[in-house]
């Protein structure tokens, strides 16, 4: 560390750094790992003639070649999309309309959220799965053979799931499996599943459910409900795991790490997180300016729910700015300093954002809507998928009328101050300076209305502004040489 401090100017240029990268696959395995004959069957039966092939960035190193393979089984002419503003697990149908595509091949890794304006074929990675070792560990984890257990899986296990439970079902009779699922008309890879049909009955069992949540369904046995079972994920720790156990916190999870090979009992106090999560929320409660952040636009209703939080945001009496930034960091959200807190729109994986090292909180549509809406309580259910919150979804509650309910006051569990819910139900005040008004609240305390406007006024740096006319013309001179840290004239001390 103390050597890169320390360098040279050119040193730091010439520095190689070593990034490990995945090989390319070889040509005999390239057309099982990657369904190309399958692919080739879906675009022609289609007729697609301009195809985008949606790789993650660890894919990319193959994404040549399985484009010259389809192109070269087929009419049809490739684009590849790599580098997704977004989480590479979301379909990009903003980069694929840009060359025109007709559909979109989505290979790695995925979310399994619905997509509606092009057609979608998903092929996942063919991870390796020691089944025989799974198999062990699930015995040590559950030694009782009556124990309801929901089997979970990482999309890129599926191939191996069957076989697994060839091992499982004979000895465990109430393991039920989860069947991916892919909600929309447009998918074409992993059958048809209407929107609306999120509780459907099977034949022969007018008794049973079959929920479809986050790609997968499945059916419980009759009388049960999803708290009566234990959760069994195979896949490596993540934002699949994470959102499976945030939302079904009040089920006890376990796991197999195919890369290691281990099987554990998932010890992350899911409680503790909650409590996070409800820190986050009090912190929206107490914001002013909220920056909604939009993290997708691929996942269906994406722009209902962006709309129904501008509602909701107004009505609060809080006022909101929306973001269209691409993949989030640090830097970016700084450059904001107005704003209090920022929800951020995405899947539900990628919706839970650890925001510890952001300057400001970044929360959920859901937690916004527990700040804002007061019939919307604090409780065991936690929504991770935006959807669920609109009208018309398992999780919509409206919001409160503002203007028959009384303006309520409560005490900020963080600054300890008195707040308002309800700023619009102030009403304007004639000032006796003049025919000025003033918009206070029920507390007879002047409202906050700064705008994002009125704090940039107020900042002591402002951005570039041009000036014309105003800088004077000089002579172009030669300016520093080397790095910020150590400019070559002014030597080491």
């Amino acid at each position: 560390m103390a050597d890169a401090f320390s360098s040279s100017s050119e040193t730091v240029i010439q520095r190689v750094v070593d990034v490990n990268l995945k090989e390319n696959t070889p040509a005999e395995k390239l057309f099982e790992l990657y369904q190309i004959r399958k692919t080739c069957a879906f675009i022609n039966e289609h007729n697609f003639g301009k195809v985008a092939l949606q790789f993650p960035d660890e894919l990319l190193v193959d994404s040549a070649a399985v484009a010259e393979e389809i192109e070269r089984n087929n009419q049809a002419k490739t684009f590849i999309l790599g580098d997704t503003s977004y989480g590479s697990c979301c379909i990009d149908e903003v980069a694929a309309e840009h060359v025109g595509a007709d559909c979109i091949v989505h290979y790695g890794s995925a979310c399994l959220s619905p997509s509606k304006r092009l057609p979608v074929m998903y092929v996942f990675e063919k991870r390796p799965l020691d089944v025989e070792m799974c198999t062990a560990s699930f015995r040590e984890l559950y030694p009782d053979p009556q124990t309801n257990i929901l089997l979970l899986y990482d999309v890129n296990y599926d191939h191996a799931i069957g076989n697994l439970l060839t091992h499982l079902l004979p000895e465990y009779p109430n393991l039920v499996a989860t069947e991916l699922v892919v909600e929309g008309e447009q998918c074409y890879s992993h059958g048809r599943l209407n929107r609306d049909n999120n509780i459907i009955s099977p034949p022969g069992d007018d008794n049973s459910q079959t929920i479809c949540q986050f790609g997968r369904q499945f059916s419980l046995k009759s009388g049960s409900s999803l708290t009566d079972y234990r959760m069994f994920y195979v896949g490596q720790e993540g934002a699949t795991l994470r959102n499976f156990m945030m939302t079904w916190n009040r089920c006890s999870f376990c796991s197999f790490d195919p890369v290691s090979m281990k099987g554990r009992i998932e010890s992350v106090n899911v409680n503790r997180a909650l409590m996070k999560r409800y820190y986050a929320i009090e912190r929206a409660k107490d914001a002013n300016v909220v920056g909604i952040l939009v993290g997708t636009l691929g996942v269906a209703d994406y722009l209902a729910i962006l709309q129904q939080l501008k509602e909701t945001l107004h009505r609060a009496g809080k006022k909101s700015y929306t973001f269209a930034m691409g993949k989030l960091n640090v830097p970016k959200l700084a450059n904001f300093l107005e704003i209090d807190i920022f929800v951020l729109i995405a899947c539900p994986e990628n919706s839970l954002l650890d925001s510890s090292e952001f300057f400001k909180p970044v929360v959920t549509p859901f937690e916004m809507e527990v700040a804002c809406n007061r019939k919307r309580e604090w409780s065991e259910e936690y929504v991770t998928d935006f959807r669920h919150l609109l009208p018309g979804g398992r999780s919509h509650v409206p919001m409160a009328d503002q203007q028959k309910d009384d303006d309520e006051i409560d005490v900020s569990l963080i600054t300890g101050a008195l707040r308002s819910q309800n700023l619009l139900n102030s009403e304007p005040v004639e000032s006796s300076f003049g025919s000025s008004v003033v918009l206070r609240n029920q507390t007879l305390t002047v409202a906050n209305t700064n705008s994002a406007a009125s704090f940039l006024a107020g900042r002591s740096w402002q951005g570039l502004e041009q000036k014309l006319g105003e800088t004077p013309v000089v002579k172009a001179v030669e300016g520093r040489r080397g790095i910020a840290i150590a400019y070559e004239e002014e030597g080491t001390s």
